[in-house]
């Protein structure tokens, strides 16, 4: 079978992911969809033509970009909420009368706890109901909790709502992916997703920044406090200014309202499954699972992300530890500790929006132009040695006391390598199953938030026991094992994916 553009004919289509032709395919989200030809069939909506202004991906470039910096903004304000609250976790420990370092570290790393089992529950069930109306509940839920932490008056109160937090505030992180898809052509994605990317990386850069200065001046409730006013200017804005972007469900709502206007009750959209709304439920929730179980593709970049992704807010958990015991800093700036990182992901933010889609445009030249999920894993081959780089060089400059700017710029490779590993992945599974992206990107995130919520928990115990330079290089080592990883899966990726196929209709 032959690799396509999302745009092509739906027996294209189907060749776009080479498997079983119910495994996943764009047929729905196409600009040419084929039920534009469904036998002429009165009673079929569909779209009027391939130029359709209401098919989302005929929007004005305009509209597609306003949709994606949304969402960008509210994948920047959540993991915001993952680490802006660390600085301040010995005024919690005082004010609730606990020195539990476990508790501590707990507190913090929950929130990420709750983006593993939040997205996988909610982000399916965009499929079934749109992506805005998920965008609207989470958000408001998100607005709600916040103000629950800052309210908090017992150490399990706060963990619970830092908990429900992350649940409902992880929706977008999976959910962002679906809505680029549903917005942007294949070519057009990496664009979009340098943008979207930033927000998950930046967010916890800026965290410890914000929070450091602010519960050192007004004390840790109020971090909770600007969390809920952020995020509930987020809410306003995604209810003012954003669309649906689910073909689906745009072509759904069209079937409405003709009913109305012409009382034919036999009119059924062209992308309607033909399921009742639980069976429909069911299959959407169960396909993040799918694709863990029985898909080696996404199971094995799910878990070399995952580590990495473990690897970081590990790294987080000690900054507090160098910069207070090894420098000396105060909590204000020890938070200016994060930036090298955020210059990283910065870094990594230009080099991919600019080379993505072309580097996936010049190996479909090469390929009699057709277009490979494999090919956006070219960049992830090299960037992936920033890890390992980083976290050697900031062990053992930290461990020699060397002089402070030394393990920060150790950090801004940790930045760049992260950045690659989850924009690359993302994307990846975004090309490979495009129809079910938000399925798709969910499933990934929960591996990579398990890890985030896990492995900090032994951060602080494993650098008394192992010191600074032994710890870090044993995430080191384990990074270098890794790093073979990106090229099976760029040159057997697709072989993989004809093999063990999935079926998720």
């Amino acid at each position: 079978m032959s690799e396509s553009h999302d745009n092509q004919s739906y027996a294209e289509a189907l060749d776009s992911v080479p498997s079983d032709p119910e495994t996943v395919c764009s047929p729905g989200l196409s600009d040419n969809s084929p039920w534009n030809e469904k036998d002429g069939d009165p009673d079929v909506v569909s779209w009027d033509g391939p130029n359709d202004p209401a098919n989302p991906r005929n929007w004005p470039r305009r509209k597609k970009i306003g949709n994606i910096v949304m969402v960008s903004l509210m994948v920047f304000v959540v993991p915001l909420a993952s680490s802006m609250f660390a600085p301040g976790i010995d005024q919690v420990m005082l004010e609730f009368h606990s020195d539990d370092q476990l508790i501590a570290a707990f507190v913090v790393s929950v929130f990420v706890l709750g983006f593993a089992f939040g997205p996988i529950m909610l982000a399916p069930l965009s499929e079934v109901y749109g992506r805005l109306k998920l965008y609207w509940i989470c958000d408001l839920l998100f607005f709600a909790f916040s103000i629950a932490c800052a309210k908090a008056q017992t150490m399990g109160q706060l963990i619970a709502f830092r908990f429900l937090c992350g649940f409902f505030g992880g929706l977008p992180l999976a959910c962002g992916g679906g809505t680029i898809t549903d917005v942007m052509d294949q070519e057009e994605r990496g664009f979009a997703m340098a943008i979207f990317g930033a927000g998950p990386m930046m967010g916890p850069v800026a965290g410890p920044i914000i929070g450091g200065f602010l519960s050192q001046a007004k004390g840790w409730r109020w971090v909770f406090w600007l969390l809920a006013i952020l995020s509930g200017v987020c809410a306003i804005a995604t209810f003012v200014l954003m669309s649906e972007t689910y073909a689906p469900v745009i072509l759904q709502k069209k079937v409405d309202r003709l009913k109305k206007e012409t009382g034919n009750q036999n009119l059924h959209s062209a992308l309607d499954s033909g399921m009742t709304p639980s069976v429909a439920i069911k299959h959407s929730l169960l396909r993040p699972l799918k694709l863990l179980m029985f898909s080696p593709a996404v199971l094995g970049l799910a878990l070399f992300q995952a580590f990495y992704f473990g690897c970081l807010y590990l790294i987080f958990t000690t900054f507090t530890m160098v910069y207070d015991e090894v420098y000396h800093w105060s909590p204000g700036l020890q938070g200016l500790s994060f930036i090298p990182m955020g210059l990283g992901s910065v870094i990594g933010t230009i080099i991919f929006g600019v080379a993505s889609d072309r580097i996936l445009k010049w190996k479909a030249s090469q390929n009699g132009g057709v277009m490979k999920p494999e090919y956006r894993l070219y960049l992830l081959m090299p960037t992936a040695f920033g890890i390992p780089i980083g976290l050697f060089w900031y062990g053992w400059a930290a461990e020699e006391h060397t002089h402070w700017v030394v393990p920060i710029l150790g950090t801004a490779f940790i930045g760049v390598g992260f950045f690659f590993s989850m924009v690359t992945i993302i994307s990846y599974v975004m090309d490979a199953y495009t129809e079910y992206s938000a399925s798709a990107v969910a499933s990934v995130a929960v591996l990579r938030s398990l890890f985030g919520g896990i492995l900090p928990l032994a951060g602080r115990q494993m650098y008394v026991t192992m010191g600074y330079g032994w710890g870090s290089s044993l995430l080191g080592f384990i990074s270098v094992a890794l790093l073979p990883v990106p090229f099976v899966f760029y040159y057997y990726g697709e072989r993989l994916r004809t093999r063990y196929p999935v079926k998720l209709r």
